[in-house]
């Protein structure tokens, strides 16, 4: 175990003197790095960042910080060295690993409501081009114009769809990939309206704009929930904290009119 410690030890200073190409080194054993990789980290990075931030890169920077703290706590503890040690150096470098994800995590869910309503807006705007071009001519026009999050997943739909995919699936993996509200029942509303004849294609249409139509009403009323329920709440905070204040003031009184007496 000791000689497996020095290893890994002697493995991270080369990486970090750059004697051995630490990028190369993770592309080599990719297929293991993988196995630490979320499902939906991917989602998550371009859920925060949009494009800003590129996920492999950012899996990368990951596990060199959650390698180089357990490395940096097994130097600590090389002069007593046990397993509870080795145990303790792993798990906190486990934990440093899993910060960003729960970071992105913990936005996600802050940002829940807005990143769901951020689809039904962008089939709006799609739903005008498709009236004078195909399915996968509109959503290619549309990328410049869509929400940052979904720039990756469109460009991955049409380069599967120009590499002769004509299936459902291109649009099931987008819906995969953006668990968002309704983006299944949405993605295959748009598969439908890409097939069948001009005619098939206003009645779908039709279909099409007035489910999107109703996703809006939906985040349209949930966001006056939100504001309301927000105001709701600010009101009664207002109205507790004057309470107390009244309640100290009439007891400031009392005792001001007792202490005189």
């Amino acid at each position: 175990m000791e000689i497996f410690i020095i290893g890994v030890i002697v493995i991270f200073i080369l990486v970090y003197n750059k004697t051995i190409d630490g990028q190369k080194f993770i592309k080599d054993n990719e297929k293991y790095f993988n196995l630490l990789r979320e499902d939906d980290f991917d989602f998550l990075v371009y859920a925060r960042y949009g494009e800003q931030v590129n996920a492999d890169d950012l899996m990368k920077k990951r596990i060199y910080t959650g390698f180089g703290v357990a490395i940096g706590f097994l130097c600590v503890f090389l002069t007593s060295l046990s397993m509870l040690n080795i145990v303790c150096a792993l798990v906190i470098g486990y934990l440093v690993y899993k910060i960003t994800y729960m970071q992105l995590k913990n936005y996600y869910k802050a940002h829940l409501h807005e990143i769901d309503v951020m689809l039904p807006y962008y089939l709006k705007g799609l739903e005008i081009l498709v009236q004078h071009y195909t399915v996968p001519v509109a959503i290619g026009k549309s990328i410049d114009d869509a929400p940052e999050i979904f720039k990756p997943g469109l460009r991955d739909l049409i380069a599967k769809i120009d590499a002769g995919d004509s299936s459902i699936e291109p649009y099931m993996d987008f819906a995969n990939f953006y668990p968002v509200r309704d983006s299944m029942r949405m993605m295959r509303l748009l598969y439908r309206l890409g097939i069948g004849s001009q005619e098939r294609k206003q009645e779908r249409l039709l279909m099409f704009s007035r489910t999107v139509s109703s996703l809006q009403n939906k985040a349209r009323e949930t966001k006056f929930k939100e504001r309301l329920n927000h105001m709701e709440s600010q009101t009664m905070v207002m109205l507790v904290v004057s309470g107390i204040g009244l309640m100290i003031i009439i007891l400031i009184s009392m005792f001001m009119l007792f202490a005189t007496t």
